[in-house]
């Protein structure tokens, strides 16, 4: 199966997907009822299929009825969406999302939150030495052969 790639989601999309996540699996009907408003049943089903056709959702057949979940796992979604926010709004600036929630919604952690926070940048420099260790002995392994 194919990754979707990142298609904007609308409101009401976002929504069928909060629910299929929560549920993990649900008929056009379940959806609809967990929906807000008084969504038709024929336009339910458009947005599933849609969404579908999208590579958010794949659906199962149960007798009669199609049982729908989501395509992807929710982290992978939540990474997408993210990455589609920090390139709309942030210019692709990580740097600049992490600066506006820490400036604004920042002022309302908790000391505990925002050390949360310095624990994974500290966990994502290490990461990152690592890597470039790993990537460094192999290119002397790979030069030693040569020689």
């Amino acid at each position: 199966m194919t990754k979707p790639t990142h298609q904007t989601l609308t409101r009401r999309e976002r929504q069928i997907m909060d629910i299929l996540y929560r549920r993990g699996r649900a008929t056009a009907g379940e959806v609809m009822d967990d929906l807000s408003g008084n969504p038709n049943y024929s336009t339910v089903r458009t947005q599933l299929r849609v969404l579908e056709e999208k590579g958010h959702v794949r659906h199962e057949e149960h007798g009669l009825r199609y049982v729908y979940s989501p395509a992807v796992p929710r982290s992978s979604a939540r990474k997408s969406a993210l990455r589609h926010l920090v390139d709309t709004f942030f210019d692709g600036s990580a740097e600049g999302a992490v600066a506006a929630l820490l400036g604004g919604e920042g002022t309302k952690l908790s000391d505990e939150q925002l050390d949360r926070i310095a624990d994974l940048v500290k966990e994502s420099k290490a990461g990152r030495a690592g890597q470039a260790g790993q990537a460094g002995r192999a290119g002397k392994a790979g030069k030693a052969g040569q020689e």
